[in-house]
């Protein structure tokens, strides 16, 4: 293990919240430890102008962070796991998750106090197409215009009346100190987050093994568990990151309950399903949701949605 611990962080003001974030938690357990953070502006960050969907996904935010550990210029990456596609390169892997924060999106507006409450065409900003299908399946009238850059950057856009409002992770905002911004919140029972929406994963090289004992101390089992069953079912769907899928899973005492949708990008029809059993399934659970998806047509969805993009 390399003293200093070196984390590789994207730039923006959120990914570097979340960056020190798990260097100040190992400190607190490891105070004679030294860490250092890696700032790096990736590609997903340089190419604001198109839709993610377009030009590679979520994956484009992880990848230059991955190689920095890859060829041991930093020892750890620090991600949010909802941007962490289902394969990682070979060599690495997710060492540690902490505790899921809040996994909610949330609507942002400074004139209309809910979702319901906005005008028919109104322009409503997201750079998610899961956002997207679900607020089009409630509301067909909206004009859905996509929303890049990093928090404040969306916030300044709102503020510019660029849009009527925005729908941003309520995690971020907190992070930021900016849950004031917040309208609303959505039912993540009724608007299905993203996969690994408010958890954190920190990944490394699989032969570290000093440094993945040290990280084993902020490891969350419980989150670790939810996180795996909806991690199965993304992977059993071939799901990227930036594709209408959700999913959320919740622990009840020993059981685990999950719901997963898949949508059209325009919202004429969600996929739903769920499951509910022992938490010692949580893998076959997912695969078994996203079984059920395929069944009702969620293949039908994303494949053609894979051919559009390509």
């Amino acid at each position: 293990m390399s003293n200093p611990i070196r984390i590789a962080s994207r730039k923006s003001p959120l990914a570097m919240w979340q960056a020190e974030y798990i260097k100040n938690s190992l400190l607190a357990i490891y105070p004679d430890i030294e860490v250092e953070i890696l700032g790096l502006t990736t590609k997903g960050d340089k190419l604001l102008d198109s839709p993610l969907a377009k030009i590679g996904g979520k994956g484009l935010f992880v990848k230059e962070l991955e190689n920095k550990i890859l060829d041991k210029s930093a020892d750890i990456a620090v991600h949010s796991m909802k941007d962490v596609p289902v394969f990682l390169p070979e060599g690495l892997e997710i060492a540690a998750i902490t505790k899921r924060d809040d996994p909610r999106d949330a609507f942002v507006s400074n004139e209309f106090r809910s979702f319901l409450d906005l005008p028919k065409n109104s322009i409503v900003g997201t750079s998610s197409l899961r956002r997207q299908s679900q607020l089009l399946a409630q509301r067909p009238d909206l004009q859905i215009k996509s929303l890049r850059g990093n928090v404040n950057t969306r916030l300044l856009k709102l503020d510019k009346k660029e849009y009527d409002a925005i729908i941003l992770a309520a995690v971020g905002l907190k992070r930021l100190q900016l849950e004031n911004r917040i309208t609303e919140y959505f039912d993540q029972n009724k608007f299905i987050p993203a996969i690994g929406q408010g958890i954190i994963g920190i990944e490394c090289r699989k032969d570290d093994f000093e440094l993945k004992n040290l990280l084993n101390s902020l490891h969350d089992k419980e989150t670790a568990i939810c996180l795996e069953a909806e991690r199965a079912m993304n992977e059993r769907l071939n799901g990227g990151c930036q594709v209408p899928i959700g999913g959320h899973a919740q622990l009840h005492d020993e059981m685990i309950s999950i719901k997963g949708i898949v949508g059209s990008t325009q919202g004429e029809k969600i996929i739903s399903a769920d499951r509910f059993g022992s938490k010692d399934d949580a893998t076959k659970l997912g695969c078994q949701l996203a079984d059920e998806l395929i069944k009702n047509g969620a293949d039908v969805i994303l494949e053609s949605l894979y051919e559009k993009n390509k």
